[in-house]
């Protein structure tokens, strides 16, 4: 990123060789993490907390492999497209109205935006069959 004008930098990780030998302990199982009461599917960037609602599935349902249902989400602080642009990507919506908000622009900054839960009950119309 910093390299311009023809100047090269020796990689700090491989000592320019190209390649990095990894040392690691093999994964044998997952183990419980305490203190943690909620789980979310993915983050969009957002400061979460269990002081605000913020969607997800308890950390039991989520250790018992019970997954994400509709109404997991973040809603009330993003919009389906920016849920889905993080999560599940293929469920992401292609409403016409929505293009505008991968050019470059935050999806807040969107029109549509302010009415979020619109967009939510448009999108559970639209999946309510899978």
């Amino acid at each position: 990123m910093g390299e311009h004008d023809g100047v090269g930098v020796v990689c700090g990780r491989c000592d320019g060789t190209g390649k990095q030998i990894l040392k690691y302990t093999p994964f044998t199982s997952r183990k419980k993490k305490e203190g943690v009461a909620k789980v979310i599917e993915v983050n969009p960037g957002i400061c979460v907390s269990t002081k605000i609602e913020i969607g997800g599935v308890s950390y039991e349902d989520w250790w018992n492999g019970k997954g994400f249902p509709p109404g997991s989400e973040m809603r009330e602080y993003v919009c389906p497209l920016w849920w889905f642009q993080c999560a599940e990507y293929e469920k992401k919506p292609r409403w016409e109205e929505c293009k505008s908000a991968g050019l470059g622009l935050s999806f807040s900054s969107c029109k549509h935006f302010k009415n979020k839960a619109e967009c939510w009950a448009r999108y559970d119309k639209d999946h309510q069959d899978g």
